[in-house]
């Protein structure tokens, strides 16, 4: 089981390169077959297609990324605080996981039949718990906005340009990102940023 378990990893991390560097489109199975050292029929074994690896490497990068920005929220009750987590976990998994990233916004078009309802689903629970949150936010007062919904798009797609822009090797840290979209994401909704020398 173990053996077939890394298999299947080495399986998701060859596609992962090829659909990022590539394009979906432009991956065969023969090429994700050879990039681990098997024949096509040995994909099969574990993937019953291509597209049932597209959709499992974003139901995984989803699972990873509502580890990262949800899970921490249960802990919390000021909405504030809320916010700032999410942004902090869903920036820490963007610069963590940028091929993955690529591949759910690029390759959303690829998915097809119960796959692409199965990821829809769980990208809008994801933004829905943003949503919850910037309502708590609204019905308490501590944040100044006048749609949950919208605002939340706003802030998803202003936190998912980082992985547009962002190179290891520029001059800023990832801590000097985060602290300015952490900045940016709580002045929106009309919430006080507090730099962490100043807490």
């Amino acid at each position: 089981m173990a053996k077939e378990h890394q298999t299947k990893q080495f399986i998701r991390n060859a596609a992962r390169k090829l659909f990022a560097a590539r394009g979906y489109n432009a991956v065969a199975m023969r090429d994700i077959a050879e990039a681990i050292g098997k024949q096509p029929g040995g994909i099969y074994n574990h993937f019953g297609s291509k597209q049932a690896i597209l959709v499992d490497l974003m139901q995984e990068n989803l699972e990873r990324a509502e580890a990262a920005a949800i899970a921490p929220l249960t802990d919390l009750s000021d909405p504030a605080d809320r916010l700032e987590a999410f942004v902090r976990g869903h920036i820490a998994h963007n610069i963590d996981n940028p091929d993955d990233i690529f591949i759910a916004y690029m390759e959303l078009r690829s998915l097809e039949g119960a796959g692409s309802k199965q990821i829809m689903a769980q990208r809008d629970a994801y933004e829905a718990a943003l949503r919850g949150v910037l309502r708590d936010g609204q019905a308490s007062g501590a944040f100044a906005i006048a749609d949950p919904a919208i605002q939340a798009r706003a802030i998803l797609s202003m936190l998912g340009g980082i992985t547009v822009w962002y190179r290891q090797t520029g001059p800023q840290s990832p801590a000097d990102i985060t602290e300015c979209y952490v900045q940016a994401a709580l002045q929106s909704v009309g919430a006080t940023y507090t730099a962490p020398l100043e807490r």
